[in-house]
């Protein structure tokens, strides 16, 4: 991946690498200058005489200097590969065991004592600064002298060997990167040093001030609970036991689900990250940088339903990104085939070389162009550079230019040729068929233009899997899995970031983020992936369907987090390869003594080996299944698979490392493998992300949620009514799924015991959520019953059982705004969520339910998430907003609603008819009707449409309306006087 390519067309079936696209940009050949340690993949370094070190003469397994001491000093002191013990090589201190040489004459390393002269070279400046007039050289050369002499060892050459400074720098990097423990004031790196070994991120607890409240709260509402259901269960209603029995059924369901949501609740954190420390350990000055490269993969399926200008600003966003260039790889995948994809892609990679620089010289944020452009911010806050503004106006126009050529690129897609697209060869596009093409892949960007400190770009790869029609293909969860073999091929970076092709990345250090977590030496091992909120910019501020989803982001998931982390929402996620391939969590330890690390320092200051524990990985899978029948038939494949630290063998050619993607992502080659089932993106449920997460933490991982003070990621949203209701719906089928399948989180991983009680709890509501469509559904209709047939079943107000059921509605209340409080959701916010909670389970959750439950023959309303352009026209910013698209989900709801209008109306005009003493009853059930009426207004808001534009639905609906209550109104009869006297129908005529 050193260069960019041409594009390379082939299938599993043909076993050819066939040229589709000639460039003329050379291939870059990468040179190595010396071995490499085995264990932190550093430089193995020279001896103190200047030959190549070699830690075990044995086996010569490459191991540098910091890995053969640490070794030595706190590991097992033998050699990872032939198990030899080692032995004292010049220049490093002796250890307990070791045995007499007589041929090393070393004596100043092997008893420590360059360490007693660099205390004396402090001591010495010290002494300098009380005595005036003297010279510093000539104090330091006899005190130096005479502390030599205490020790029995004569120093002919005189002071100026002693003090210096490079040898004392040699001497320290030979020690692992330790620094001598002085006092502060004496050694200024001192502070630093205790910087390094501080943890990367912390947990912060929620203060007591706020969540007691809260919890004692729910305690209270728990006994409410009780209590109201003492007297519901034991104080039936005999006229209207039918309603009463439905009733009590529909609250018991409510109450279970409300409980079940509750609990997992119990332990909300926040967290904090420290991006300096990072910095400090993983970037030392002068130094190669020791972060760890990571893999992102963009997903992309239908340009006209996601725009190719959405999917551009997302990839610049990444190519841009705060960390070093040569260890980003972004894979994009066309799952559509499309040649606009790819056109755009090209374009989009021009781009980058002028955006990239730019971004990173003025430390811009964010680093989507379109969304950069758009704000309304003062954008000259704290840009001290005299050329900013020069530069930003002539990177302006180069964006307007860009989206020129993009809109060109679209509005010719539109114009399809009867023979198919052509490149500009006059070579057919292969994925002239989107179901039927061969595998394509093109490197757009290389490495060759980066260098080690971080500049130049990241690499650029689109490629588009083989596509056949007798093949299932997995939609998104396919694509990720084939990305995830390409990359493993190609770079195999040991972390993988996966997003949406309209998230951008909105905080350009996001990566460093998350590497505080995976990259600390006491947490990040047992890390399996880092998932960051999600937050839109298509919405209309008052956010009328809950689009945001801000109840799941800053509450439900933060509560995840404090027992064993968030599940995996599709987007905005970052993986550790080595979970997704389909290994278990390392086991806890207090002190391991074999754990991954990324730098040659862990968190005392010492060195640390991988190698024993990727040996153990080595010999658990070989001896407990065949790798082919789990990988599949790809050496190189399954070899990066086994690599802990990632990387590809550097010895094979780039013609080699595509023809092998070529046949990893070819639709055949998960045919009687584990992919899908233990290794990679789950299959089985149209829920792939929540079904990943749960064998995951099944596994033994587990999972952080992090939430930077910038938003990581933002993207758009479908924000009409019907688009809105589909992706609900989407959701709650995956649910069902999961909840029938063997994957039911009710017994799912119980033998492994890995899953913790309350992270099962919380995926048990994730998954039986959906069956509250049916009781809230009742319980919607059953006030708008009582109005209509005059039946009650609560107490009438005024009663003790009243305050029982009024001090219960008080502490829902109460507990919502307790939970708001810590949370930092607005009431506005969950109010929002309430009311969608409400329109989306009578709704798309009834028919998820009946779908799900009749076994995919109801498959017609499931609709696939499509993404809403933002470009203003001129209905407006938000007109998509006011868009009605008729479906069945929009008929329970409606019901529901006309239902409790007659009900109202109806009661309104018996309690006229009958007088004083029933308005107390009334105003019981009118509470209830209100209540559906107050919770179903987005809907009806929506169903109306924009303001002077009234649909012919809405037309058909009204006068539906006015004969229902013509009728009502006919057989209530209110102009005619009530007289009192014998019933004639149970009288007869002639009485």
């Amino acid at each position: 991946m050193e260069a960019k390519t041409g594009l390379f067309a082939g299938s599993n079936n043909s076993n050819e690498l066939l040229v589709i696209q000639e460039h003329n940009e050379p291939k870059a050949v990468k040179n190595l200058d010396g071995q490499v340690c085995e264990i932190c993949g550093d430089s193995v370094g020279l001896t103190v005489d200047g030959d190549l070190f070699v830690a075990c003469e044995e086996c010569g397994f490459p191991v540098c200097r910091p890995c053969y001491e640490y070794e030595r000093r706190e590991g097992t002191q033998v050699c990872p590969q032939c198990h030899t013990r080692y032995k004292r090589i010049k220049g490093s201190p002796r250890v307990e065991g070791d045995e007499d040489e007589e041929d090393v004459d070393d004596i100043e390393y092997e008893f420590k004592m360059e360490e007693e002269k660099y205390k004396l070279k402090h001591e010495e400046n010290m002494n300098s600064r009380d005595h005036d007039g003297e010279n510093p050289k000539s104090i330091g050369k006899v005190n130096g002298e005479q502390s030599l002499s205490s020790h029995g060892i004569g120093e002919t050459s005189g002071g100026a060997k002693l003090y210096n400074k490079e040898k004392t720098d040699e001497w320290k990097l030979q020690q692992g990167n330790l620094l001598i423990e002085t006092d502060a004031s004496v050694d200024p790196e001192k502070a630093m040093k205790d910087e390094t070994r501080m943890p990367l991120s912390r947990k912060v607890a929620i203060p007591s001030g706020k969540l007691s409240p809260y919890r004692m709260m729910v305690a209270a509402r728990l006994i409410l609970l009780i209590l109201f259901f003492q007297y519901r269960i034991f104080h039936p209603v005999p006229e209207a036991m039918g309603l009463w029995f439905i009733s009590v059924s529909c609250e018991i369901w409510l109450a279970f689900s409300w409980i079940v949501d509750q609990i997992p609740k119990w332990f909300p954190i926040d967290r904090e990250t420290y991006l300096d420390r990072l910095s400090i350990r993983f970037e030392p000055e002068n130094k190669p940088n020791m972060l760890s490269p990571i893999d992102i993969f963009v997903t992309t399926a239908d340009p006209i339903k996601e725009p190719p200008l959405v999917t551009a600003n997302t990839i610049l966003s990444i190519l841009a990104l705060d960390y070093p260039a040569h260890k980003i790889s972004c894979y994009v995948s066309d799952d559509g085939a499309s040649m606009l994809t790819f056109e755009a892609l090209q374009e989009t990679a021009e781009f980058a070389r002028k955006w990239v620089p730019f971004c990173k010289q003025f430390s811009i944020e964010p680093r989507a162009p379109e969304k950069y452009f758009s704000d309304k911010i003062d954008f000259l806050k704290d840009k001290i550079q005299s050329t900013y503004v020069k530069e930003r106006r002539t990177m302006k126009r180069e964006y307007e230019e860009f989206k020129v050529r993009i809109n060109a690129l679209v509005a010719k897609s539109m114009r399809v040729p009867t023979e198919g697209w052509s490149m500009k060869d006059e070579t057919p596009w292969p994925g002239n068929n989107p179901k039927d093409h061969p595998s394509m892949i093109q490197i757009l960007l290389g490495h060759n233009g980066g260098d080690h400190e971080g500049n130049g770009l990241p690499c650029l790869v689109y490629i588009s899997r083989e596509k056949r029609p007798a093949f299932q293909h997995h939609t998104k969860a396919g694509a990720l899995n084939a990305l995830l073999r390409v990359s493993a091929v190609l770079s195999n970076a040991p972390f993988v970031l996966n997003l949406d092709c309209n998230h951008y990345a909105n905080n350009s250090k996001v990566v460093r983020e998350a590497m505080c977590f995976f990259m600390d030496i006491q947490l990040g091992n047992s890390i399996a992936f880092v998932q960051f909120p999600l937050r839109f910019d298509s919405l209309d501020k008052n956010d009328r369907y809950a689009n945001k989803n801000t109840v799941l982001f800053d509450i439900n998931l933060r509560c995840l987090d404090g027992i064993q982390g968030p599940v995996y929402i599709g987007s905005g996620c970052i993986f550790r390869r080595k979970a997704l391939n389909g290994f278990d969590s390392p086991k806890a330890s207090k002190r391991p003594r074999s754990v991954q690390v990324h730098s040659k320092q862990d968190e005392n200051g010492e060195d640390a080996s991988i190698i024993e524990a990727t040996d153990e990985d080595k010999q658990l899978l070989q001896s407990n299944m065949n790798t082919e029948n789990k990988f599949g038939k790809s050496t190189l494949f399954m070899n990066s698979s086994l690599t802990e630290e990632g990387g590809v063998d550097p010895s094979s050619s780039q013609e080699a490392l595509l023809k092998e993607a070529i046949h990893v992502m070819s639709c055949s080659y998960e045919d009687r493998t584990l992919w899908g089932y233990e290794v990679g993106m789950s299959y089985g449920s149209i829920a792939a992300d929540m079904l990943t997460s749960l064998k995951m933490h099944s596994r033994g991982w587990r999972s952080v949620y992090c939430m930077p003070k910038r938003t990581a990621f933002r993207g758009t949203a479908p924000i009409n009514l019907t688009e809105r209701l589909n992706q609900v719906l989407r959701w709650a089928v995956g649910s069902l799924e999961i909840l029938f399948s063997s994957h039911c989180p009710l017994w799912y991983g119980f033998k492994e015991g890995k899953l913790k009680l309350l992270q099962r709890i919380a995926y048990i509501n994730s998954t039986v959520y959906p069956f509250s469509a049916l009781p809230l559904l009742i319980y919607c209709i059953i006030p708008a019953i009582c109005l209509l047939t005059d039946k009650f079943i609560t107490p009438s107000v005024g009663t003790f059982a009243s305050l029982v059921f009024i001090s219960l509605f008080i502490s829902i209340f109460a507990s919502a705004i307790l939970e708001l409080r810590w949370s930092g959701v607005s009431l506005e916010e969950w109010w929002r969520n309430q009311q969608f909670w409400v329109i989306g389970s009578i709704s798309a959750h009834l028919f998820a339910i009946v779908q799900t439950l009749m076994g995919g023959f109801l498959g017609r309303f499931n609709a696939h998430f499509s993404i809403v352009s933002k470009a203003p026209d001129e209905d407006g910013e938000f007109h998509e907003l006011y868009t009605i698209r008729w479906t069945v989900l929009l008929i329970p709801p409606t019901t529901v609603t006309v239902i409790n209008l007659i009900g109202i109306v109806a009661g309104f005009t018996d309690a006229i008819n009958s007088g004083e003493h029933s308005w107390g009853a009334l105003i019981g059930k009118l509470f209830f009707s209100s209540w559906v009426i107050a919770h179903l207004y987005p809907f009806l808001k929506g169903l109306m449409g924009r303001q002077n534009r009234t649909p012919t639905l809405i037309v058909i609906w009204s006068v539906l309306l006015a004969s229902i209550f013509s009728l009502v109104w006919v057989r209530i009869d209110p102009f005619v006087l009530k007289t009192k006297g014998p019933d004639v129908k149970q009288c007869g005529i002639s009485c």
